[in-house]
């Protein structure tokens, strides 16, 4: 009897969110229309057409580098075998982390293309400890951050600081999570499946005979658009769960709020304060990585450089849809080590830049 209620207690729990979503939506809709809504629900109703502006904006700007990851994935997936990524991917942890953390020179993707690249490299047989660092590093490690950094603050200087602390970071927490532990303890079940070399022949060699009648209608690119269309999808929910999540995080607790905390810091506590406020900013706001060094610079008239690079440090590393889609590849709790692993070593960044860039 307790097997068979496990069981159902899920479906039940699925029934009643596609009962009660559909309705919750639609009159999240009306009141956002404001069409027949009563007055005194007319704050909630700028609220909510707020919370649907912000959620397209992030929504929007992610979808593209979903995308751009998705293709990757397919095109890792297709392209390189097991063997090949054995022979140049270190075995070893350190050296796995290493490579992992500095693979997103080569594959240039935001947190969002990072995580579905990373689980391809994990199928295929990467170690854990490189598809950790890969995940958390790629987002800044790579060339269109490097010179978005760059030319936003006029110093190349930023950008390598916040590129270095990304990959000791990375790095570190690739060791501190994959190194002794066993890859079914960390990965999801999806990310420990090999993938599976597909034979587009269908031949019998030993009896002269060919069967194509399992073979794609539409060959090879069929294939792979029909792959990358089940892993976009996959991955989408997460990103439209974690976009409405800081939308709604966004529209309700005032950034104002996060200031006035700032401010109210003492002594020795003032500039891990600001550390902390920024990083949840960086949550909060989940803006994507080619684009965060913009609005990091205005912040540089409110708080000190060493939250500032808190904030660039953690927000790609960790941000709400990312989180949310690191949950596909990792189980929950190496995604919750990982959390605290890189909320303690961007504390820890922040601190150094603001003795050294104050």
């Amino acid at each position: 009897m307790a097997v068979v209620s496990i069981d159902v207690k899920p479906k039940n729990q699925r029934k009643w969110l596609l009962f009660f979503a559909p309705i919750i939506g639609i009159l999240g809709l009306w009141l956002a229309s404001g069409w027949l809504v009563p007055s005194n629900l007319a704050p909630l109703t700028n609220k909510l057409q707020g919370l649907v502006t912000t959620f397209q904006g992030i929504f929007i700007e992610a979808l593209p580098f979903l995308s751009a990851g998705v293709i990757v994935s397919v095109l890792i997936g297709e392209f390189v075998k097991p063997q090949h990524l054995a022979s140049f991917v270190p075995q070893n942890a350190f050296g796995a982390s290493i490579f992992g953390s500095l693979l997103g020179l080569l594959f240039p993707v935001c947190e969002c293309g990072a995580i579905p690249t990373s689980r391809r490299l994990l199928r295929k047989g990467a170690p854990a400890s490189m598809g950790i660092a890969f995940a958390l590093a790629a987002p800044v490690v790579n060339p269109i951050v490097l010179i978005s950094t760059s030319i936003a603050f006029g110093d190349v200087r930023w950008a390598l600081a916040r590129v270095g602390f990304t990959i000791i970071i990375a790095l570190t927490i690739g060791l501190i999570i994959g190194a002794g532990i066993k890859r079914e303890a960390i990965l999801t079940p999806l990310a420990l499946t090999p993938d599976v070399e597909h034979d587009h022949s269908h031949c019998d060699h030993d009896h002269g005979a060919c069967d194509h009648t399992h073979e794609q209608p539409k060959g090879r690119l069929a294939g792979l658009i029909a792959h990358g269309s089940v892993e976009f999808f996959e991955m989408a929910q997460y990103l439209v769960m974690g976009s409405l999540l800081a939308a709604t995080m966004q529209t309700f607790i005032p950034q104002s709020a996060l200031l006035t905390l700032n401010d109210s810091g003492i002594g020795f506590f003032a500039p891990l304060l600001g550390i902390v406020v920024l990083m949840l900013v960086a949550v909060l706001l989940s803006v994507c990585s080619t684009v965060d060094a913009f609005l990091a610079l205005s912040f540089l008239g409110l708080f000190h450089p060493g939250a500032v690079m808190a904030f660039l440090v953690f927000g790609p590393m960790i941000d709400i849809k990312s989180t949310l889609m690191l949950t596909t590849t990792f189980r929950r709790s190496a995604v919750m080590a990982m959390v605290v692993l890189a909320a303690l070593f961007a504390i820890i960044a922040g601190l150094i830049s603001y003795v050294v860039l104050i």
